[in-house]
């Protein structure tokens, strides 16, 4: 991965981040390059105030062309808006008075957008014990009954972004995406207040039960898969061992004991304040205790329908040990990609290079439409 700051992983993975959802209407490469250029590394404030100026700019100029009608630009405008608002975001502390406001506004401007799409996804409310998990459907245009693949992020990501080349991949090869925030994720967290949880497949399946009685209209509730990103490749994982209903598996990036990854890092590590947050937990040594039950042991055997593992060699957030475990453990018919760490898109989640990505979205066509 190519580091915008030389020897700074964090602030450069995450340049890289915006750079890559560019190409998918998350961003402008000018405005990006703009907005690292007034970063100083190691310094989250300056992050934070480098990207929500430019969020808040370009949230302007999307109010504007509203005002005005104009509303290609208006919807461009706020999906980038939204991508830089998220991005201020990211590294906020839990309790920090900025961070639902910026939150709320990124959502804001991503609600704006769709308004304006030609194909304008549907929001939805799953129930959730006594709560709700919200998401979007986007539907592939033109096809009639399409499958459908049920996502989640990772960590405390937003189902928002798994529109930025989820899913326009899976919708220009003809399948819908219902895009979830989940336990721990999102406004699920943020608004819900609904922690992440070891037995993500309780969320898993009520997401799916609710697919397959409410969207009979909109899609082909017989091929439905599951998936799930960074993080959530536990989680994807985890919902397939215990949903056999389930037609396929996605594990975009492998975990197999989030404890393992979490174990031997510091207690000042950039993300550490979000996971004690996503699990409930007052310091990393209780977060820690949490994330034990966190693992694929005895439960990877368990998946049953077929099942694509991507990872990339260079990942230095969840190291790709993760995935030849899972790969070792399991049983159903399945696929390992490991791009290797000479070649772009070796990164974390192929952030730096989302066309290695392809052959997933390739074989998951192949199995829910053949």
């Amino acid at each position: 991965m190519w580091h915008y700051f030389p020897g700074q992983y964090m602030p450069s993975y995450q340049v890289n981040r915006a750079l890559t959802q560019a190409h998918y209407g998350g961003g402008e490469f000018a405005e990006c390059l703009e907005v690292a250029s007034q970063i100083t590394p190691g310094d989250n404030e300056s992050f934070h105030h480098a990207w929500v100026n430019m969020g808040n700019k370009v949230f302007g100029i999307g109010e504007t062309a509203l005002q005005n009608g104009n509303f290609v630009t208006a919807r461009r405008s706020m999906l980038r808006a939204f991508n830089y608002l998220r991005t201020a975001e990211f590294f906020l502390k839990p309790h920090d008075p900025r961070k639902i406001p910026t939150y709320l506004k990124s959502r804001e401007a991503f609600l704006k957008a769709i308004e304006h799409f030609e194909n304008k996804p549907l929001q939805v409310e799953v129930p959730f014990e006594g709560s709700f998990l919200p998401g979007y459907l986007f539907a592939p245009t033109g096809v009639q009954n399409p499958p459908l693949m049920i996502m989640f992020g990772g960590l405390d990501s937003l189902a928002e972004e798994l529109y930025f080349g989820i899913s326009q991949h899976l919708n220009e090869r003809g399948i819908a995406l219902l895009a979830m925030d989940g336990p721990g994720q999102g406004y699920s967290l943020r608004v819900n207040t609904i922690l992440t949880r070891y037995d993500f497949n309780v969320a898993g399946t009520a997401v799916l039960d609710w697919a397959i009685e409410t969207l009979k209209d909109h899609v082909d509730t017989t091929r439905i898969g599951i998936g799930a990103v960074s993080m959530g490749g536990y989680m994807a994982a985890r919902c397939a061992a215990f949903e056999p209903r389930f037609k396929v598996c996605m594990v975009f990036g492998a975990v197999w004991s989030y404890y393992d990854i979490w174990k031997n890092r510091p207690d000042n590590h950039p993300l550490a304040e979000i996971v004690q947050h996503i699990v409930g937990a007052d310091n990393m040594a209780d977060a820690r205790e949490r994330l034990k039950k966190f693992a694929l042991d005895d439960v990877a055997d368990k998946i049953s329908m077929p099942t694509y593992i991507l990872h990339g060699e260079d990942d230095r957030q969840n190291f790709v040990e993760n995935a030849y475990k899972l790969d070792a453990a399991l049983t159903c018919e399945h696929v390992l990609e490991v791009v290797p760490k000479e070649e772009s898109g070796s990164a974390h989640c192929q952030i730096d290079d989302f066309t290695k990505t392809f052959n997933m979205y390739d074989w998951v066509a192949g199995k829910l439409i053949s």
